[in-house]
């Protein structure tokens, strides 16, 4: 959980309050956007930031065309006449895959299919040549063939110089569409790498379970691997590590030091130094391998770890 809060959180588009800006920056090429006052950050959006959210029937107006939508996107960050943001309209149209142009932009959303509406979200998102598009879930609902097709055009996209930052919980999403992977557990990241590195060797141990909970072809039938507990809610999140509770490893260490696994993990009596500070302090993201970072304190020792910012790196 935290994906969509984080894409909201970079557009600005929390309200404030309840919402707040508690520390640290957001920065845009150079640009931090945590400074900006709001008439500020209208001129970001969707200039030179966009997003497409993950339902386009919730999203795009049900009374108005499609086309009429772009154009409204155009003209909102673009000097130019309604005549020409139909131009550009329609070339976007053309742009994202979608056939017959013109004759789309005149009909209106419910009039088209699931991965036409996202394509159609796609291009307002695209209208102003953004330096980055935010995709949350861009291909949640859509069948495997319509989903195939959005992933194709998001890469071609990617291949013309644009920016993506990819919001998905498909691990077969990340494998196709992704270069770099940050996965996240409560709202915090845990991990951080190159596609091929996470999928050769992921380090965190939820990351480790979500490889392990997924299907196989070729193997016997078994029961498919769970990842123990429950995701804890974002007002209750365990002390230390939010992840311990739910942990292998910490239920590994518990069971190897007590002798069963019934032991109160954040008993003072657990005479393992890992498990205590696993439950009373905050992880951070230690750089593990080179251009690998995690923040499980176990695996930390896998070459020492060192305190860097990824973001510098």
């Amino acid at each position: 959980c935290g994906k969509s809060i984080t894409a909201l959180s970079i557009m600005r588009l929390i309200s404030c309050p309840p919402g707040r800006i508690a520390s640290g920056s957001i920065e845009l090429a150079g640009t931090d956007l945590t400074g900006l006052s709001e008439r500020g950050m209208r001129q970001v959006r969707g200039a030179r930031i966009s997003m497409v959210f993950q339902e386009p029937m919730t999203s795009l107006n049900p009374v108005f065309t499609c086309g009429s939508q772009i154009v409204e996107a155009i003209r909102l960050h673009r000097k130019v006449s309604v005549k020409q943001a139909r131009e550009l309209a329609v070339s976007m149209l053309a742009r994202v895959g979608i056939p017959e142009p013109e004759t789309r932009f005149s009909e209106y959303p419910h009039q088209l299919s699931g991965g036409m509406q996202q394509r159609v979200m796609i291009a307002i998102a695209l209208s102003c040549n953004p330096e980055l598009l935010i995709a949350d879930e861009p291909t949640t609902a859509l069948d495997v063939t319509i989903q195939s097709q959005i992933l194709d055009l998001l890469g071609d996209l990617q291949k013309q110089g644009l920016s993506i930052l990819l919001i998905t919980h498909d691990l077969g999403v990340v494998a196709e569409a992704a270069d770099s992977v940050g996965v996240m557990y409560a709202s915090a990241l845990v991990e951080l790498t190159d596609v091929k590195s996470l999928f050769a060797e992921p380090l965190h141990p939820y990351t480790q379970g979500l490889f392990k909970s997924l299907p196989r072809l070729g193997e016997k039938k078994h029961r498919l691997d769970t990842i123990a507990g429950n995701v804890p809610t974002p007002l209750e999140l365990p002390s230390g590590c939010s992840f311990h509770p739910r942990c292998s490893l910490t239920r590994e260490l518990a069971l190897s030091f007590n002798g069963r696994e019934t032991v109160d993990i954040g008993s003072a009596d657990a005479p393992c130094m890992v498990l205590l500070q696993c439950v009373n302090e905050k992880p951070g993201l230690l750089e593990v391998k080179p251009g690998h970072w995690c923040s499980c304190r176990e695996c930390t020792g896998y070459s020492g770890g060192k305190n860097t910012n990824p973001a510098n790196a």
